[in-house]
């Protein structure tokens, strides 16, 4: 394609267009019939199935092979059709292939020579004449031909054999069949002699031509080569030739020679062989490449003279000769293919430009639409234009013709671009985003814009896109034109326009078309969608049917064009037809229908339907009739049955699979290969032109419908009978599922028939299908690329469910691990949870109903994460679905998988329930907001939340998903959100004076600075109407339009001195309420004003809190001074005068304690019809209920006063701004309240009044809750500063929760015994927990009021805890929970165990907190800086002080408390202490006496600040001192400075060879110690910005783990081959990690202050996973095994105390360590009984 063609295709010119390259090689064979059976037998077992293959798998292109010799039907030979069918399939193969089209194979027969099928009356006159004036009969030529006068000129057609013959296809009589066919061949070969001796005779007087005489002498496969080869131009790169010659053939063998040679009259037929040999030895070798011809020459052997054994070594040769030439040809083409970017658009473009000259050249009348749309064209509306009507009623034609007039007329003096989609019909127009970016590429290469700026995601794409169309100019404008925007796919919002731009630049225009169908409001949901957007109505143009007059013009165009008449009685029934219906659509099957007739078809054959339903019927009933009920039917219900439509050759394998048709298509003959031959199904699709579309569906071209009336029909023909369905359904699983693929052999049975006449004994057989394999995952041979089958991901699940196959669905697809993994790493979650409640919907049983809801929330629950993190899929689901394995047999099913399965994705597996199950209150937690969410509104149809911190988010409630995120990019926080009232428009105004206007239709936005002077004060309120923006400051209001524009400021009327506004409202521009506050928080006057028009009402005086009901008729609010009860005030309008006022009408009840608890907000309940008025005071909250006075829903009151529900003791409200606090929600049943305070959901039930529950709502303060009460939803949301937004269902309100043990506030610090015990350190207490079960068995608090807990160590064998609190040293027993031990010790700033956990060494700073203020009133002299250290070593339990001494030591601003470190030996304690000159310095004292040995200087090291100590495992007289830069090894015993190892962080094998360099800024390397060097690197240095990063080895230095808090990963690495395997990502920050004592798991802390335990589940140790199945949680019965045991030890309890308390009393040597040892293993499985 040259530079000017390639120019004009992307300016989208209709002008001169090349053919479009298509994705398929289809190679025509052409060949005799008998003498080549052996051959394309072989290719079709041995080669086809090769080339198809490496066409997928190298090029993408599918392989189809035309064979028309094979699968023929007798039904052909019938109607004469198989010469024009031949002749049609060639043009097809010439016009479609990519590469080779046409191969023949010729030996030494010239083949069958029929006559013509139609002859030009006035030729077959002639003939009949010369026949007549030699005296020979014409009889037979009168009766076998009929003139058809409808054709224009008129021709006769030879008749079918069957309508004289009328047993000629009666298979069920084979003696009358037999007579019938045996007549026909007479009769043939009698007209074959008849019209060549006449013809003979013409061409020799000069009457006829030579090359129409030869017409009459011709084989069928001659006339293939003259249009394959002889007529081609280019044959070098798109035909083969093959000729065989056999010698010796034994003519003897009549029977067997007929096969290779034409006989005629029992010898040689010499002219055939003239004819032949004229043909293959001249005229083919004179055309064709000889590098593309191959000869053969072969003996004839024995009886049958070629067989494949005798030719074994012939074949062979033929086979590569034939696969090596064909792949040769493909290879060429694709490399003229231009596979760049700019090549595969310019085959899109191509494709909807070929379209759009498809539809113009049958477009005809509607002159009146376009001169609208001309006038649209040249004006000035900035909106785009839509055409809508019904499914077919011309939209797209009307379309296509706006696109030609645009260039070939209304803009002839310019240069425009076109730009023409019709979506949905090929590849790149389904998908909004593949759609979008060829829209973008095909801008920007007119506009010189390079293709890389274009992006992928969709929200900036979609702005990029309305940024490129200003590029139009006055002469280039810019138009575009999309056909049928109600098709397109993954648009993730609910409708499918909202991308369109509502605003157009100028010179830029665009078309749109979409269905509109009163009776359908699903098909016409886009449309009303568009109406809310484009509200101008002469922007619409209704396209309706053609009416009578033109819709008949139209069809006689059309009629003339294919050069056809009718009849005048066949006219009638045109127009009779028409009356009835108009729509193109129907116009299009009746000239369809009509096209057949001929002038001599009998009446009651020539019948059209009067709805499209009915003649789409007829249409399918003549297919049927054509092509064989059959296949016909199980074709088209397959496409029908396709979720998304299939590829031609998933059908054909369909079709291959399918017995049914098999038995039907090879009835009398038994096929080479059991597949169904390509050529039937071409046929049929040759019948059903434009009426199948090509689109893309998961990455490949389907078929499907192009009109939904065509679906509608099918199914309604096919699919009538449920079981029908439920089989094609079945069937397609089957294929999807894989079960035949890759070579395994599928069952079938023999036909009757097949038996009787080939003799069979056996009645089953089994064949190769030659279907593909059906993985989850195509994995190259190298197994480096991945390509997801995408295909299956779509239709699998839809099958399984429409064939009820729910055991499989569970199986393969809904509770299998591997298909959720490979679908969510390759798709959205939303695509996945869709299969879950497209399951839930079509299952009636509760159970799996149940089953599949836990495990669909379980993903939405996580689906922040998976949708970043797919590999987090079996820590996910494990982590949330361990508790309900009981009962729920597919739960198990999924969490065993998840366990055997998951490591391979992620190597960390959760040992126990550790995060949220689903199925309790909380129905999704909405994650996406990177500050805290502090505002949010429902819409009013309540489907969709706006949501904003920095970024506007816009979450679908029904669904969880983000649909939209808007970074309006302003610095600031956000202070207030509203939406128009028709939710089109959101506006929010942040503290640093900016305000933000968002369409939230479009995404577009603009960003408004204040509009006031400095002296009015910030922008403090806002307000929006559909058609404005209202802001205002203190006493002005401004005025602005949609655009951002500001209109005008006003100042507020009335006299205002001390009062500022705190809120206005508006109902129109002239319209609107007014609050007034103080400006001093302090102060709680309010006073409301209104305004209608130019009157103004007198101002009502309120305190603290008002609130207005929906109409805003009526106010509430405090109006006394002396305490807070509520008045009631009555808005009044004089309609004569147009005066306005508030009057006082009553008060309410009062609450108790009224005269002292202020009421810090009110609201009124809205979706009960303003019946409650909720009011939130300083301790509770109190309700009025007015009851419902609607006539329909009268109810009463549930309360006749006020009712007030308190808070528990302590908690308060507080007022955050005036008028604002707390909120609290009524259910929809009104049994419960509920409100959020702090972090917490306090549950009233309103029957009673008393608080019925508290749920742990957030991490952090809660900000805003709405209720969510509408149909039969019953919810509530809240945000949070912890950045999320939580759904929560009040149905579930009182489920039983899994309930995660956690403590209330973030772990500091965990310490692991030996024996599955942990203690963690939190500011309140100190929590002891079982790690293999996860359970917090106890917190403990010497003091419960007001601990401070700073550190705890739990001794190896898990019976101690030492712990220090609040300035005291405590030594807790665990199994008693009792403190043995308890001194005073302040400043503890290090807990360290010695020799077993039988000592204890503490380090304590007692005067550190009055360092500060020491330091500060002596001018922070160094001196002064100077702190004392005691260290101390007690033994354990008892407390004893063995030793203790103190050091000086200094406190470095921003870095921790540096920690001693005993050596290796145990022999002496190393600290930090500092010289003479206060410079840190190492300090050595023996561990068995405190006495100090020596102090060792840094100078040799050149370390001033060190960071913390590291005894050096391997050698006891070498310590590490580790600074910010590097980590020195220093000798204690010689004092000399070893060696210092560059970037050493600290971290340390157990050998001591190695160590870690973790970079806050990214990057982890291990470190060879010895010689400082790098030896393995597990991340390379990448900047992840700078974030805190703890890195440790396991116990065993197996692995090494990395935590980053910026992405909040933990990252697993095997230290042997440094391979990741895993990369879990936490749901909150982590505090705290260790690593268990035996190394097979870690044990982290988070900020949630949940403990959870991770096994490290390496895919290479077979043994974890007997590991995790021997785990308690996985255990279905452990629960009740632990209620047991409870039970059993219950008792023992107070004896068991007793006991233990005896036993310190008196210890004895050596006596009752057996018995301690078993008392310590039961309680390991015994909750403290206090529970």
């Amino acid at each position: 394609m040259d530079d000017r063609t390639i120019d004009s295709i992307f300016l989208g010119s209709l002008e001169s267009l090349p053919p479009v390259s298509s994705k398929i090689v289809r190679i025509f064979t052409s060949s005799t019939f008998t003498d080549t059976t052996m051959e394309r037998n072989t290719l079709m077992a041995k080669c086809y199935p090769r080339i198809k293959d490496y066409c997928r798998e190298k090029h993408g292109l599918e392989f189809q092979v035309v064979d028309m010799r094979w699968g023929v039907r007798d039904e052909a030979t019938d109607d004469h059709m198989t010469t024009e069918l031949c002749m049609r399939e060639i043009k097809n193969c010439q016009r479609l292939s990519m590469g080779p089209n046409f191969i023949v194979f010729l030996g030494q027969k010239y083949g069958y020579r029929p006559i013509p099928t139609y002859i030009v009356s006035s030729e077959l006159q002639l003939i009949c004449e010369e026949l007549t004036s030699m005296g020979v009969d014409r009889a037979l030529l009168d009766l076998w031909y009929k003139k058809d006068s409808n054709a224009v000129p008129p021709i006769s057609v030879l008749q079918p054999i069957s309508s004289i013959l009328i047993n000629f296809n009666n298979k069920r009589v084979p003696k009358l069949q037999a007579e019938d066919q045996a007549v026909w061949w007479d009769t043939l070969n009698k007209m074959q002699k008849l019209l060549r001796k006449a013809a003979a005779s013409l061409g020799a007087s000069n009457k006829m031509s030579k090359d129409d005489v030869h017409n009459y002498f011709m084989s069928v496969t001659e006339r293939e080569v003259i249009n394959g080869i002889l007529n081609v131009k280019n044959t070098k790169n798109h035909c083969l030739s093959y000729v065989r010659y056999i010698n010796n053939i034994n003519l003897q063998n009549l029977k067997k020679a007929s096969l290779f040679v034409d006989i005629i009259n029992r010898s040689l037929d010499t002219e055939s062989a003239k004819l032949l040999g004229d043909l293959r030895d001249t005229r083919l070798p004179a055309k064709i490449e000889s590098s593309n011809a191959q000869k053969y020459t072969v003996e004839w052997i024995g009886r049958e003279g070629l067989d494949i054994e005798t030719h074994e070594e012939y074949l062979n040769h033929f086979i590569s000769h034939f696969y090596k030439n064909v792949v040769k040809l493909v290879d060429r083409a694709m490399r003229k293919e231009d596979s760049s970017a700019q090549g595969q658009i310019v085959t899109e473009i191509l494709q909807h430009l070929h379209a759009c000259n498809n539809s113009v050249k049958i477009f005809y009348g509607r002159e009146e639409s376009c001169e609208r749309i001309k006038r649209y064209m040249l004006g000035d509306s900035d909106k785009p234009l839509v055409l809508f009507g019904d499914g077919g009623c011309g939209k797209t034609s009307l379309l296509a013709k706006s696109a030609s007039l645009v260039a070939s007329e209304w803009f002839a003096d310019k240069r425009p671009i076109n730009i023409i989609r019709f979506l949905g019909t090929t590849p790149d127009s389904s998908a909004l985003t593949a759609t979008l970016i060829s829209i973008c590429q095909q801008i920007s290469y007119n506009y010189m814009l390079p293709f890389e700026n274009i992006p992928d995601d969709l929200v900036p794409l979609t702005a990029h896109f309305k940024q490129l169309l200003t590029y139009a100019s006055p002469n280039q404008p810019l138009t575009l034109y999309l056909d049928s925007v109600d098709q397109l796919t993954g648009t993730q919002d609910s409708n499918k326009v909202s991308w369109i731009p509502t605003r157009l630049p100028v010179h830029c225009k665009i078309i749109i078309s979409c269905a509109n169908e009163p009776a359908n409001p699903t098909v016409s949901h886009e449309y009303h969608v568009l109406c809310k957007m484009i509200d101008v109505e002469e922007n619409f143009i209704e396209v309706t049917a053609l009416g009578e007059e033109l819709a008949m013009n139209v069809i006689k165009m059309w009629m003339k064009t294919a050069c056809r008449d009718l009849n005048n009685y066949q006219w009638r029934l045109v127009a009779n037809a028409i009356s009835k219906c108009s729509l193109p659509i129907f116009v299009k099957l009746v000239f369809a229908e009509i096209c057949r007739w001929r002038s001599y078809t009998r009446p009651q054959e020539t019948h059209l339907a009067n709805t499209v339903m009915d003649s789409i019927m007829l249409l399918f009933e003549r297919v049927e009739k054509q092509h064989g009920r059959i296949l016909v039917f199980h074709a088209l219900a397959y496409i029908t049955a396709s979720k998304s439509g299939l590829s031609e050759s998933e059908l054909e394998d369909l079709i291959s699979l399918d017995d049914k048709v098999l038995d039907d298509v090879y009835q009398y003959h038994m096929p080479p290969v059991r597949r169904i031959p390509p050529l039937l199904w071409t046929r049929i699709r040759n019948d059903l032109p434009n009426y199948l579309s090509e689109r893309e569906a998961d990455g490949v071209n389907v078929m499907n419908w192009y009109h939904r009336q065509f679906k509608d029909t099918a199914k309604e023909r096919y699919f009538k009978n449920m079981n029908m369905a439920i089989y094609f359904h079945s069937m397609i699983a089957d294929y999807y599922l894989g079960i035949w693929g890759g070579g395994i052999p599928k069952p079938f049975k023999f036909t009757e028939i097949q038996r009787h006449r080939f003799g069979l004994a056996d009645k089953e057989g089994s064949a190769d299908r030659k279907v593909p394999i059906q993985p989850l995952v195509f994995t190259s041979k190298d197994g480096l690329s991945k390509r997801y089958n995408l295909r299956k991901f779509g239709e699998l699940p839809f099958h399984f469910v429409r064939s009820r196959r729910f055991k499989d669905l569970f199986e393969h697809v809904l509770f299998n691990y591997d298909w959720l993994h490979a679908k969510l790493s390759s798709c959205p979650l939303q695509a996945v949870l869709a299969d879950f409640e497209d399951a839930s919907t079509n299952t009636e049983d509760k159970e799996s109903k149940r089953e599949l809801m836990l495990v669909a929330d379980a993903l939405r629950l996580g689906g922040a994460i998976l949708a970043i993190y797919p590999n987090m899929l079996a820590p996910q689901l494990i982590g949330r679905l361990l508790p309900e394995i009981g009962g729920n047999p597919n739960i198990k099913m999924l969490l065993r998988a998840c366990d055997r399965c998951g490591p391979k994705d992620c190597a960390l597996i959760p040992v126990n329930h550790c995060l949220h199950t689903p199925g309790g209150p909380l129905k999704y937690s909405l994650e996406g907001h990177q500050f805290a969410v502090f505002a949010f509104c429902l819409t009013s149809d309540m489907r969709y939340m706006v949501s904003i911190s920095t970024h506007f988010i816009t979450f679908d409630l029904s669904t969880s998903d983000l649909t939209r995120d808007v970074n309006p990019g302003i610095e600031g926080i956000m202070q207030q959100l509203v939406l128009s009232p028709d939710n089109k428009w959101a506006a929010a105004y942040s503290n640093n004076n900016q305000t933000v206007l968002l369409n939230m239709l479009s995404s577009e936005f603009v960003v408004i600075n204040s509009p006031f002077e400095e002296g009015d004060g910030q922008v403090s309120g806002l307000y929006l109407l559909n058609q404005n923006l209202f802001l205002n400051c203190k006493l002005r209001w401004a005025k602005f339009d949609m655009r951002g524009n500001l209109l005008e400021i006003f100042d507020i009327s009335g006299e205002n001195t001390g009062w500022e506004m705190l809120s206005m409202e508006f109902f129109s521009p002239t319209d609107y309420n007014v609050i007034f506050w103080s400006g001093s928080i302090n102060e709680i006057r309010l006073r409301l004003d209104s305004c209608r028009g130019s009157n103004l009402s007198n101002s009502v005086h309120f305190f603290s809190a008002l609130v207005m009901n929906k109409g805003r008729t009526r106010a509430y609010g405090c109006a006394n001074e002396e305490n807070f009860e509520v008045s009631v005030y009555d808005f009044i309008e004089n309609e004569e005068t147009g005066e306005i006022q508030w009057n006082f009408v009553e008060t309410l009840p009062r609450y108790e304690n009224d005269d002292k608890e202020m009421l810090l907000q009110l609201r009124l309940d809205l979706h009960q019809h303003d019946r409650m008025l909720l009011g939130t005071a300083g301790k509770g909250f109190v309700i009025w209920d007015f009851g419902c006075t609607d006539k329909e829903n009268e109810r009463e009151p549930i309360t006749q006063g006020a009712m007030y529900l308190a808070l528990p003791h302590g908690v308060r409200n507080i007022t955050t701004r005036i008028m604002q606090s707390n909120s609290i929600m009524v259910s929809s049943k009104l049994d419960y309240a509920v409100a959020g305070v702090r972090k917490n959901l306090y549950v009233w039930c309103l029957n009673t009044g008393q608080l019925a529950k508290v749920l742990d709502a957030h991490f952090g303060r809660i900000i805003q809750l709405e209720p969510l009460t509408i149909g039969n939803w019953n919810n509530l949301v809240t945000s949070s500063i912890d950045r999320s937004v939580k759904v929560w269902n009040i149905n579930n309100i009182f489920e039983k929760v899994h309930v995660i043990d956690r403590h209330e506030l973030q772990i500091d610090d965990i310490s692991l015994s030996e024996v599955d015990m942990a203690v963690t350190v939190t500011r309140s207490c100190v929590g002891v927990w079982e790690t293999r079960s996860g359970r917090l068995l106890a917190k403990l608090a010497d003091s419960p009021l007001g601990a401070i807990v700073t550190h705890a160590e739990i001794t190896p064998d898990g019976r101690y805890i030492i712990s220090s609190e609040t300035g005291k040293f405590l030594i807790w027993n665990r199994v008693s929970e009792q403190v043995v031990y308890r001194d005073d010790q302040p400043g503890i700033q290090q807990i360290t165990l010695m020799d077993y956990g039988y000592k204890v060494l503490t380090v304590s700073v007692p005067n550190m907190n009055q360092r500060d203020i020491i330091a500060a009133a002596a001018g922070g002299s160094d001196e002064l800086n100077r702190l004392t250290a005691i260290t101390t070593v007690r033994s354990v339990p008892e407390g004893t002080i063995l030793f203790r001494f103190d050091f000086p030591i200094r406190m470095i601003t921003g870095m921790p408390f540096r920690q001693s470190v005993i050596t290796a030996d145990n022999a002496y304690i190393v600290v930090v202490t500092v010289d003479k000159s206060s410079k840190d310095c190492l300090g050595v004292y023996s561990a068995t006496n405190g006495a100090f040995v020596t102090k060792i200087l840094l100078k040799g090291c050149a370390i001033k600040e060190v960071f913390s100590l590291v005894p050096m495992p391997h050698k006891a007289n070498q310590v590490a001192v580790i600074s910010s830069e590097k980590g020195s090894i220093m000798d204690i015993k010689s004092k000399k400075h070893v060696r210092s190892i560059a970037k050493w962080g600290g971290s340390l094998t157990r050998d001591g060879k190695c160590g870690l360099y973790a970079p806050t800024r990214g990057g982890l390397e291990m470190l060879e110690l010895r010689k400082g060097t790098t030896a393995k690197t597990f991340i390379p240095k990448v900047a992840e910005g700078v974030f805190s990063v703890i890195c440790i080895f396991t116990e065993n230095d197996e692995y090494v783990a990395y935590y980053h808090s910026g992405r909040k990963t933990i990252r697993v690495f095997r230290t042997v081959d440094t391979e990741m395997i895993a990369n879990y990502r936490l749901q909150a920050e982590l505090t705290a990690i260790k690593s268990s004592k035996d190394g097979r798991a870690i044990v982290l802390g988070t900020v949630d202050g949940c403990m959870s335990v991770l096994a490290i589940v390496d895919p290479k140790k077979e043994e974890m996973i007997e590991y995790l199945n021997a785990l308690p949680s996985r255990d279905e019965n452990w629960k009740a095994k632990l209620a047991k045991m409870k039970a059993r030890v219950g008792f023992k309890a107070a004896i068991r105390v007793a006991t233990i308390s005896s036993r310190y009393a008196k210890p004895k040597n050596g006596e009752g360590d057996g018995e301690d040892e078993e008392l310590t293993e039961i309680s390991e499985d015994v909750v403290s009984v206090a529970e």
